[in-house]
């Protein structure tokens, strides 16, 4: 998915907004019904004005021309002046009642097709495809452009249902009806009154076209906001820690100055569009108190049904063109979102699972990687260059290197969450690409370097992978990732309801319950980032004689660097730049020489001997031993 918002052409998005109504045209129809109702219960209300006044004017003036009731409907001559403006009253209030109820029916019907429908349903489709795209996409995207895109985005799309779509329909048939109205009271007077939309026309052209590209930066400033907002939180303790609460404060200032710079600048166009659009809609009058009038004063159009009428029709006619402005701002803000929406609905999974997938009922665990390179995106420069090894089930495997050298993208691509740029990943004999991802992903258990707890209890979280999991189940998984003695001194025990990302628990802690997770699922491989980086010696070492007994019978790949987790590896893999320039046995890297015996010489013995070791490797070996 490309950064640019405009990369879907703006037709193809306005034929996906109308087909997204087309889903939900009962209640579109309904909405429209609704106000064609209105139109009309105005419509009557304005000629029964009209009638009224031509009453008046023929009671004051009987000699002056009669009124004309619409179809013959005039009340019994001998009734007096009052009461029939008392009937032509008590319509009128009818209309206005009919209207307050059809009014508040349309808004209910409008309400649940935007907010119950239209958006809940984007919402749950944006959320389904990103749970289905892969992890280069996040890699790509920001979390807080991606919320944004969740959130005030389809909001966007809420402005094209109700001001674009309805609005639209309800103004273009409004001014077809009034229109049609004046003609049948004055035709040459209405060709007058109506001259200035050519121009009106033009304006709105040109505002669309100048204010689009502004929609486009703002969402752009605004989802740089939502990200400097989402760091800051999360990453508060960083922030108070190094005394950069005023930087932080700045840095969010200076990007919300610039969000609210660039509506102040919507607005302007705006505030400015909307004032020109009405002072070109009272023009008409203008020339309506002239023309008009003159035709009035030589008696070839009525007081009443004949000028009253027409400039009520007029001012309303001159209302629906000025809420042209407002269509033509929600057109530009609606498909601004909707294309960022879009976006992301049409990305590619990246890893998507084969049409006709080779069936994977159960899983020995046997891994293979057969000459892969990998590269993040897919181009540029591998981060694993021609990476060839065999595991055989149950085995483990350790790997280790400096950091950017492909550790935890060589784990990646056991659960595909990355496909090889070259070569082959195999499970149980099978290339990854080839089996179902779901199924796959089920026999593969991860620990993450930075374990992600749910704001849920504590047995929420450890079956989080198997929700199905009986309490017995979950103790068992605590108890063999060595967490089962502290989740009992939490309040509620395993009902304790975790606060944000576990942040009321240590490191540790984390760590401990993401490794009971991971082996409640019973997984056939088992992928460790790292796990005992933020554990202390004396937990570590409960940990180690846990998974050992957990890990028996499963695949385990495990990231390490401390002595205490390689030695216990059937196979250690070293990695530099993206190769495997080591591989062996703990005992077998030690008697040869290369950076694995280099590194784990400067963990045995005291800082003040590192310089001696590093260039003594015999005594080195010897101090290993």
């Amino acid at each position: 998915m490309s950064h640019d918002s405009s990369s879907i052409p703006a037709t193809q998005v306005f034929r996906r907004l109308l087909g997204l109504c087309w889903q939900h045209r009962l209640a579109c129809v309904q909405v429209l019904v609704c106000q064609l109702a209105l139109l009309s219960l105005g419509l009557a209300a304005l000629g029964l004005t009209g009638l009224g006044v031509d009453t008046l004017r023929v009671a004051l003036d009987p000699s002056s021309p009669p009124v004309r009731w619409p179809l013959q409907l005039s009340p019994p001559p001998a009734w007096p002046v009052w009461s029939v403006l008392l009937l032509l009253g008590g319509l009128v209030l009818v209309a206005a009642a009919a209207k307050t109820i059809v009014s508040w029916l349309s808004g209910v019907i409008l309400a649940r097709l935007v907010h119950h429908r239209v958006v809940a349903e984007l919402q749950a489709a944006v959320y389904a495809k990103l749970q289905r795209l892969s992890f280069s996409f996040f890699d790509r995207h920001s979390s807080g452009g991606l919320i944004n895109r969740g959130t005030g985005d389809i909001q966007a799309v809420r402005v094209f249902v109700d001001t674009v779509l309805i609005q639209t329909l309800v103004t273009v048939f409004t001014l077809v009806v009034y229109a049609g109205y004046m003609f049948t009271l004055h035709a040459r007077l209405t060709l007058a009154c109506l001259a200035t939309l050519p121009l009106l026309w033009l304006a709105c052209v040109v505002f669309s076209r100048s204010v689009h590209p502004e929609y486009v930066r703002n969402r752009s400033l605004f989802d740089r906001m939502i990200l400097t907002l989402s760091e800051s939180i999360q990453g508060m303790g960083v922030v108070k820690g190094f005394a950069r609460d005023r930087e932080a404060l700045d840095r969010f200032r200076a990007d919300n100055r610039a969000v609210m710079d660039q509506q102040r600048r919507i607005f302007w166009r705006v505030s400015t569009f909307s004032p020109a659009i009405d002072l070109l809609t009272q023009v008409n009058l203008v020339i309506l108190l002239l023309y008009g009038g003159s035709l009035v004063m030589d008696g070839s159009l009525p007081l009443g049904t004949g000028l009253v009428v027409f400039a009520g029709l007029l001012q309303h006619f001159s209302n629906q063109v000025s809420a042209t402005a407002q269509i033509a701002n929600g057109v530009q803000e609606s498909l601004t979102g909707a294309r960022r929406v879009f976006e992301i609905l049409d990305a590619q999974p990246g890893v998507p699972s084969p049409v006709v997938s080779v069936p994977l009922p159960t899983c020995l665990g046997a891994v293979r990687f057969s000459g892969v390179s990998f590269s993040y995106d897919g181009e540029g420069g591998s981060v694993l260059q021609d990476v060839d090894f065999s595991v055989e089930p149950g085995r483990c495997v350790a790997i280790v290197g400096e950091t950017g050298s492909g550790k935890s993208a060589l784990l990646g691509l056991i659960p595909r969450f990355y496909d090889p740029k070259a070569g082959r990943v195999l499970v149980d004999g099978h290339d990854v690409r080839t089996l179902d991802l779901e199924a796959l992903r089920r026999h593969v258990a991860v620990v993450f370097q930075e374990s992600f707890l749910f704001s849920d209890t504590v047995a929420a979280n450890i079956s989080f992978g198997r929700p199905d999991a009986s309490h017995e189940q979950i103790v068992e998984a605590a108890r063999a990732a060595q967490a089962h003695a502290f989740i009992l001194e939490l309040p509620a025990g395993y009902d304790t309801v975790l606060g944000e990302s576990g942040v009321d628990l240590s490191g540790g802690q984390r760590q401990r319950l993401a490794i009971a997770r991971a082996l409640l699922i019973d997984p056939a491989i088992l992928l460790l980032d790292d796990p005992t980086a933020a554990i202390d010696p004396e937990t570590e070492h409960e940990i180690l004689a846990a998974m050992e007994r957990a890990t028996s019978g499963r695949t385990t790949f495990i990231v390490a660097h401390r002595l205490s987790t390689l030695r216990r590896a059937d196979l250690i893999l070293v990695l530099e730049k993206g190769r495997i320039v080591q591989r062996g046995t703990h005992e077998e890297l030690l008697r040869g020489d290369g950076p694995y015996r280099r590194a784990a010489a400067l963990q045995m013995v005291d800082p003040e001997s590192r310089l001696l070791l590093e260039t003594d490797a015999g005594r080195a070996e010897e101090v290993l031993r």
